[in-house]
């Protein structure tokens, strides 16, 4: 037997631009290759450069992150805006919608209590939460 979701009746969500999802101290922003070229090339620097500038391997070796600033927070992270926010990776586009995140009522309460946009603007349904879920899900 299926159960419903807790969000079987949509979830508000509008981006209030504080930047507490860019200054987590133990976050970390997983990007791909494509995301690395699409960011450098913002930045009109070479791949080599960015890497060298703005990543490091991931800790499993088989990818790469973002470097964080002394204090955590992105290494884009400028006057608690982003600087490449047209080309940002997929896990920045995709919050606070990331699987983890809407596994149950208790887990959006503890992405609430970080995020004052959550409970504020747009309805997504739960097909629109579900659909981008997923794209986090699938780069997995």
């Amino acid at each position: 037997m299926k159960t419903d979701k807790f969000y079987k009746d949509g979830l508000h969500f509008e981006c209030t631009n504080c930047g507490n999802c860019c200054s987590h101290p133990d976050g970390y922003v997983d990007v791909s290759e494509a995301e690395l070229t699409r960011i450098a090339a913002f930045l009109g620097i070479a791949e080599t450069q960015f890497l060298e500038q703005y990543a490091d391997l991931n800790e499993q070796g088989d990818g790469f992150q973002l470097k964080s600033e002394a204090g955590g927070g992105c290494i884009f992270l400028k006057d608690e805006r982003c600087s490449v926010y047209p080309v940002r990776p997929l896990q920045c586009r995709t919050f606070p919608f990331w699987p983890e995140n809407i596994k149950s009522p208790y887990r959006w309460k503890l992405t609430a209590h970080d995020c004052p946009g959550i409970g504020e603007g747009k309805l997504y349904t739960p097909e629109e939460i579900e659909q981008i879920a997923n794209r986090m899900r699938e780069k997995k």
